[in-house]
């Protein structure tokens, strides 16, 4: 029950903080680019690179922190940290073209299926 609360409490978090990054970015440079969106995901990356060693390698905190700030809180800020870490972590376990295959099928697949949710929304 715990872990669940510092999931939740850590999500909750992390969609504000999107939203609040993103938005003053946007609010300072304009849409001619998502650069709030970019900034946040690879933001979300590089934490989600730095918190992995710390929390899972090195086990410096609890099962709940690791929950709080991992699945919660990046999680909602950035679901781009656990592909990226993912994708990392596939390279350093010596797996190259899964790593590639990765990389390749969330970017065409995820973009396809917004794509496609698009085409259907339109026809709603």
């Amino acid at each position: 029950m715990m872990q669940s609360l510092a999931i939740a409490s850590g999500g909750a978090l992390g969609a504000l903080l999107r939203y609040w990054v993103s938005t003053g970015i946007y609010g300072a440079i304009g849409r001619v680019f998502p650069w709030g969106t970019l900034f946040v995901n690879v933001s979300g990356s590089l934490v989600m690179g730095v918190l992995y060693i710390l929390l899972v390698e090195r086990s410096t905190l609890g099962g709940e922190w690791r929950g709080f700030l991992i699945i919660g809180l990046l999680g909602a800020f950035t679901t781009y940290s656990t592909f990226s870490m993912e994708t990392v972590v596939l390279i350093e376990s010596g797996e190259p073209l899964k790593a590639v295959a990765n990389a390749l099928a969330s970017v065409l697949l995820c973009v396809g299926a917004a794509w496609a949710g698009v085409l259907i929304g339109r026809h709603l």
